[in-house]
């Protein structure tokens, strides 16, 4: 039997105390009824018969005194089938489109269950997303965890609408894919643009849409992540699928709980984020990866804008530490109408060498990436001594290397936003360039390799393959 409390002992923004209370336990999920309306809230602390709880939907209309609580005795689960694919729902798995409820008596705990890291297999091959600076350069491995730290104002939620419709696992691959997306704190017109492009692309269909307003509360924020991989676990180790998840943005997650934690009259760490900052992303990127005996895989991009562009602030610091990589954009780039404004130097992918190659993409793959990143980086070299000396007084090699920088950033980086470019047209574009600089400053390149693809169109290219 069910016990129902009446009335409230403290009401702190988004979180309620509880007196007197019974058999409690932490995570549990609690059933509110305030006048006639329901809400749902989480046990976020509990101390012998107290309790404080987090109300999802806020605690605006609520009063000491007005409030019925009762326990349902488990932690937050979510309803799931294969029935979510095309769906879209809100940031508690709640359907928003009009097509009623999932019906289905299988529940999953949002949580999720730990995996015994010896279950877990090394990620093997690639995810073509059709973006020629991610597929060469910073390559996306199935089952890696490699986000995208961007700042405010640069195109990420259109570089994240493009993976979206270009993502798979490539040409000649019969397994099944699917994408888990996630978008928490956005604004109501970039929520439209997600779903207006999903749909007008035909890409909705294998996709799931989670989606946490602006004007949401902030407590949807905390579980929206936690709700969107937990219907990629399913999809992925129940039913056999490769599953892309794209979280954006994780800032807004972390600001989020830097406000619960604050509310909760914690002590602060670094810019104010909780101490527990860490382990909470950590516990929503570790739920990436391929378990043995599974025929599916959970891929994760997450996005997350760097305050002031701050690479070095908590949140990308942080999650450098417990990710595979990460791909920078860059706002001079930007500057520059160069779409996407992927900065290759900073960006790598640390599994890509184990996920290309001969068997995966071309044999030439990783030569040509590693002298790709080189020759940039001599780029760079290059403008710094022009802006110094004139280009005029530059060697003729340096101003190879200077149409070579040019030609890179306009012909390889940036492609136009419907633009879906396969690994041979990007890795032929990659050999093109290149053959702007001398044969002897390739240096980082097989002489096998070199000898069959330097100074070769790509045309000639083609007919090779």
């Amino acid at each position: 039997m069910s016990i129902e409390y009446l009335g409230l002992s403290e009401i702190n923004g988004p979180l309620i105390a509880l007196e007197g209370i019974r058999d409690a336990s932490y995570d549990e999920i609690v059933e509110l009824s305030v006048e006639g309306k329901k809400k749902i809230g989480r046990i976020i602390e509990v101390y012998e018969d107290k309790a404080v709880i987090q109300v999802f939907q806020g605690t605006e209309d609520m009063s000491l005194n007005n409030t019925h609580t009762k326990l349902t005795g488990h932690p937050m689960e979510l309803s799931l089938s294969e029935d979510i694919l095309g769906r879209i729902f809100n940031g508690v798995g709640q359907p928003i489109d009009g097509l009623g409820n999932i019906i289905s008596e299988l529940k999953r705990d949002v949580n999720g269950q730990p995996l015994n890291p010896c279950a877990r297999e090394y990620p093997r091959n690639y995810i073509k997303t059709g973006i020629s600076a991610i597929d060469c350069l910073t390559t996306l491995i199935r089952g890696q965890k490699l986000p995208i730290f961007s700042g405010n104002g640069l195109p990420h939620d259109q570089l994240a609408a493009q993976i979206v419709r270009q993502a798979s696992l490539g040409g000649s691959s019969d397994e099944e894919f699917a994408i888990v997306f996630a978008a928490m704190g956005v604004k109501h017109d970039v929520a439209d643009f997600f779903r207006r492009t999903f749909e007008e692309s035909g890409a909705s269909s294998h996709v799931v849409m989670y989606l946490n307003l602006a004007n949401d509360p902030v407590i949807e924020r905390l579980i929206t992540p936690r709700v969107a991989l937990t219907a990629a676990e399913y999809l992925a180790f129940e039913k056999g699928k490769h599953i892309l998840v794209i979280l954006t943005d994780v800032t807004s997650f972390a600001e989020a709980m830097r406000e619960v934690s604050s509310s909760k009259g914690e002590i602060p760490s670094r810019k104010g984020y909780p101490g527990y900052l860490y382990s909470e992303l950590a516990t929503l990127y570790e739920r990436a990866g391929i378990v043995r005996g599974s025929k599916g895989s959970v891929t994760q991009i997450p996005i997350l804008t760097m305050p002031n562009d701050d690479i070095t602030h908590p949140i990308p610091d942080l999650t450098g530490y417990i990710t595979e990589g990460q791909i920078v954009l860059d706002r001079t780039l930007h500057q520059k109408a160069v779409y996407p404004p992927i900065s290759i130097l900073p960006s790598l992918s640390r599994l890509m060498k184990d996920g290309i190659g001969q068997g995966y993409t071309r044999e030439d793959h990783q030569d040509l990436a590693n002298q790709l990143f080189s020759s940039y980086a001599r780029v760079g070299e290059a403008r710094n001594l022009a802006s110094v000396i004139g280009e005029d007084e530059l060697s003729p090699v340096d101003k190879k290397y200077l149409k070579f920088g040019a030609d890179l950033e306009q012909e390889f980086i940036a492609q136009s936003r419907d633009e879906d470019r396969s690994i041979l047209d990007t890795l032929n574009k990659g050999w093109k360039l290149l053959s702007i600089l001398p044969r002897e400053e390739l240096d980082r390149v097989d002489t096998k390799i070199l000898d069959q693809y330097y100074h070769l169109s790509a045309e000639v290219l083609s007919e090779n393959e």
